[in-house]
């Protein structure tokens, strides 16, 4: 059985013990969170579709640990001008597990 679920404006395809790096989610580490954006839900040969979310359906996971992941360099530049630009980013993520996926 799998399942695949809306967090943070991506979509993932997760199953029972899955764990996943997510966008930040402002829950403690050790808490349980309960997911209900599910939009497919494969069991078998038994496929639900959602319109757009599955009603009653709902996954839960567990806060892992929270973290930043690498570093992405910016670098602007143009040619013959003397104008350069750096810059640096690091994505927040928040990395949880998935306990069980549940529909009523």
């Amino acid at each position: 059985m799998y399942a695949v679920i809306k967090t943070g404006g991506k979509q993932f395809k997760v199953t029972e013990g899955d764990i996943l790096k997510v966008e930040k989610l402002s829950t403690d580490v050790g808490k349980v969170l309960n997911l209900n954006s599910v939009l497919t839900l494969v069991d078998g040969d038994k496929v639900t579709i959602g319109k757009p979310m599955i009603k009653g359906a709902s996954i839960d996971a567990t806060v892992i640990s929270h973290g930043r992941r690498d570093k992405v360099k910016i670098f602007k530049m143009n040619r013959r001008k003397g104008y350069r630009k750096s810059q640096g980013h690091r994505q927040s993520f928040t990395e949880i597990k998935i306990d069980k996926i549940a529909v009523k």
